[in-house]
């Protein structure tokens, strides 16, 4: 983030570092085939300020859905709702060969 102008401290960072901390964990929690990991890709298009993470894994049964909003007593189902608050879009695309991609972008001022 730093080599894009964003340092480390910065909402834009910390913004980033949330979306990769709940997608990660999404695709180790929910799209783990053994024997494979996930793969997470960034990218930012310096045009319009964009910055976008991928992450990538092994299961293509097991897309996200729209989250629904958890309970107090709930102790999962979060992470979703924090991807729809902080990215300013986010979805899913077929990988391939195999699996899927969920990607959330978020956007610079």
């Amino acid at each position: 983030m730093e080599e894009w102008g964003y340092p480390p401290a910065s909402d834009v960072s910390c913004t980033v570092a949330l979306l990769v901390a709940e997608l990660a964990s999404n695709a180790v929690r929910h799209g783990r085939v053994p024997g494979r990991g996930f793969r997470l890709r960034m990218a930012c298009a310096t045009a319009t300020r964009t910055i976008r993470i991928e992450v990538s894994d092994a299961r293509e049964d097991r897309l996200p859905a729209f989250p629904a909003a958890p309970t107090a007593d709930d102790e999962a189902g979060r992470g979703l709702v924090l991807v729809d608050l902080l990215a300013t879009r986010w979805g899913t695309a077929p990988r391939v060969p195999v699996g899927k991609t969920v990607w959330a972008e978020c956007g610079a001022p």
